[in-house]
C-alpha cells in the first residue's frame, strides 16, 4: 500500500513549506518526517481480502528554529485538517479520511540545541489485496 507515500507527498504541495517531507525517522541534522505509529487497526474485513483500516501515522520535525518548526507542523495541520482527497497510485487504497488526533506539541529539546516537536494523525482508508 502506498498511503504514506502518497500522505509525504500531499504535504510537500503545501505553498511556503519550509522544509520537505522525508519518509522515515529524525536525522541527526534538522529534519521533518513522517513515520507509521503502532496502534493501526483493521475496523472491518471483508471476504473478498477488502478491508477498512485506521493507520496511525505521526509527523515530527527536529530544528534548532522553534519558529521554523511551528510554522511547518501548524501549516501541514491545517492542510490536513481540510484533505478531502489522496490518491493511490497502485489503486492499493481508498482513501476514507483522516483525522488530526494531537495538534503539533513539543517532545524533546537535546542537548545540542534541537528541538523536536510532533504532529499525529489518523488515517481510515479502504485497503485492496
Amino acid at each position: 500500500m502506498d498511503l504514506i507515500e502518497r500522505l509525504k507527498d500531499s504535504v510537500n504541495t503545501i505553498d511556503g513549506l519550509p522544509v520537505r517531507c522525508l519518509l522515515g525517522y529524525l536525522k541527526p541534522e534538522e529534519s521533518f518526517v513522517v513515520y507509521p505509529l503502532p496502534g493501526s487497526k483493521v475496523v472491518r474485513r471483508y471476504y473478498d481480502g477488502i478491508k477498512d483500516q485506521v493507520l496511525n501515522f505521526e509527523f515530527a520535525m527536529k530544528s534548532k528554529d522553534q519558529q521554523k518548526i511551528h510554522q511547518t507542523l501548524w501549516a501541514t495541520q491545517s492542510f490536513l485538517e481540510e484533505l478531502e482527497e489522496l490518491s493511490s497510485k497502485d489503486g492499493s487504497f481508498d482513501f476514507d479520511g483522516i483525522t488530526v488526533t494531537n495538534k503539533p506539541f513539543i517532545t524533546n529539546l537535546d542537548d545540542t540545541g534541537y528541538y523536536i516537536f510532533n504532529l499525529d494523525v489518523a488515517i481510515a482508508v479502504t485497503s485492496y489485496k
